[in-house]
């Protein structure tokens, strides 16, 4: 509010949100960070709300028609309250040397960092999306088509009521599971089951995904432009995610899928200003790396030491043959179980992953822990430490809670288990970006460069750089990333230009 009225706000030296986030987050009984929540959590004090100053729905008034009497208590109350918190929160913090780096050298730099990628928007190509929105609408009306021909009769494809009714009753395909209230079940996870071997469920899929991407991006991201700026906007929560991992909305930038050929074709509409490109500069294969630091595994240790693709490596070990030998096929199984077991994935998940039976699966897993001991041992003594201590750690001290690891529920306490697993590579992958992001923008400002920050997606920082720039950026950009932090095996930062983000990616 301050940078709209041209002023810029300095000396901000502590937050309350961040110092309960840093504490708490995924804590049992902790629903949120807010001040009135952190309030009554720490002080037990109930605080005056928004809806009791100006009330709510469409009777609520702004804050400018709010008698002074009443918006002054309101907001010496706020002042007040920020103050306590701080008093009884950052001694905590500051009691622990890996919880006060996480605070004080992680999400506090970041929090100003964050603002300045926001403020600064990315430009986006408002007619290629309109293009894309066309393309996208006369698919969904091909598909619905389609559907309808699979079905033998026409249905409204948003109805979950009619889509069970034709899928289960009419065609018979198996059911998967039920809603609460007792209905076959039509959400994502069935129908991908199903469209495995039926056509329609596939076709039904499909439009789902299309029309998510229609309604989400192509038709909405034109219009959220901001009319001062020509720019889109987006905002990040910093204090939501339990991994550290930073959250986006309006619009949502994370959740632009990359593997599709739509999600690309929507990354080609966030373009470069003329006489610019944008640069993407993405950690390469961050969590399984991050898995060979934590497991000290000897074997992936080596594999990473000497650059191999893991892989292939991988797929060498677990079929006995030499690296060359390895055939596409053999390197597809064990990426996938590289990849699921960062996730927990077990010998049932596997199995429907690669369209297996369980035992085949069985017999892979086994065989990876036989290769890879040190992952094995990792596994085991994270969810032995998770369920003594209630949490688990990052390589820099942040602490992931896990609530349900010791719940009776079996189903509760195998899912936190799974996260105990992740959460320290998810979470370690949170920080490191974090560090990378801090440490290019403090690159940018010593340099007095033009090069701007401008999204920050996952594992992939994104740059507006101008062209006289660029191959300055290219060439000290992956140094600056690769040594924000020593690991037992090597960071890989891969920088990619173009025009727009998809080339760029």
């Amino acid at each position: 509010m301050f940078a709209n009225h041209g002023i810029a706000l300095a000396g901000v030296a502590h937050d309350t949100l961040l110092q309960s986030y840093v504490l708490e987050a995924g804590k049992e009984g902790v629903r949120g960070h807010d001040l009135g929540q952190l309030a009554l959590r720490h002080l037990g004090l109930a605080t005056i709300s928004f809806e009791q100053l100006c009330g709510k729905g469409a009777s609520q008034i702004g804050f400018n028609q709010v008698a002074v009497v009443q918006a002054a208590e309101y907001g010496a109350e706020d002042a007040d309250l920020c103050l306590r918190l701080h008093q009884q929160l950052y001694p905590q913090i500051s009691a622990d040397p890996g919880l006060m780096r996480i605070y004080g050298e992680i999400e506090m730099p970041s929090r100003d960092i964050l603002f300045r990628m926001e403020r600064q928007g990315v430009l986006i190509d408002c007619e290629l999306l309109a293009e894309q929105s066309k393309e996208l609408g006369q698919r969904l009306v091909e598909l619905e088509t389609l559907a309808h021909e699979a079905a033998g009769q026409p249905f409204n494809v948003n109805s979950p009521k009619q889509l069970a009714d034709i899928l289960f009753t009419k065609l018979g395909l198996p059911v998967k599971k039920k809603t609460p209230s007792g209905t076959p079940s039509t959400d994502e996870e069935v129908l991908s089951e199903l469209a495995l071997d039926y056509p329609l469920p596939k076709l039904l899929l499909e439009s789902r995904q299309l029309a998510k991407l229609k309604g989400t991006y192509t038709d909405k991201l034109p219009k959220m432009v901001n009319a001062q700026t020509g720019r889109v906007h987006t905002s990040y929560a910093q204090a939501v995610a339990v991994t550290g991992r930073l959250a986006s909305s309006d619009p949502n930038l994370q959740n632009i899928p990359v593997r599709s050929a739509e999600g690309r074709r929507i990354r080609a509409a966030f373009i470069a200003p003329p006489g610019g490109h944008i640069v993407s500069a993405d950690y390469s294969q961050i969590e399984l790396r991050i898995m060979a630091h934590l497991s000290e595994d000897a074997r992936l240790l080596e594999a990473f030491a000497q650059g191999e693709d893991v892989h292939r490596a991988t797929a060498a070990e677990i079929f006995g043959v030499t690296p060359i030998e390895v055939g596409s096929d053999q390197r597809r199984v064990a990426k996938v179980i590289n990849f699921g077991l960062i996730y927990g994935m077990s010998a049932f998940g596997l199995a429907r992953q690669l369209d297996l039976d369980r035992s085949a699966a069985q017999a892979y897993i086994e065989r990876y822990f036989a290769r890879y001991p040190g992952v094995a041992r990792y596994m085991e003594s994270t969810r032995n430490t998770a369920r003594m201590k209630g949490y688990v750690e990052t390589v820099f001290g942040r602490r992931l809670w896990l609530p349900e690891i010791r719940a009776a529920q079996a189903g509760r306490r195998q899912g936190a288990e799974r996260a105990a697993i992740n959460a320290p590579m998810q979470g370690t992958a949170a920080d490191l970006i974090k560090l990378a992001m801090i440490a290019v923008q403090g690159w940018i400002d010593a340099g007095q460069l033009k090069s701007r920050l401008i999204m920050q997606v996952h594992d992939e920082l994104i740059l507006e750089v101008p062209d006289d720039e660029l191959q300055r950026v290219r060439i000290e950009l992956p140094p600056l990333m690769t040594q924000i932090a020593k690991l037992r095996v090597p960071l890989v930062v891969e920088v990619g230009v173009g025009a727009n983000w998809d080339e760029a990616h």
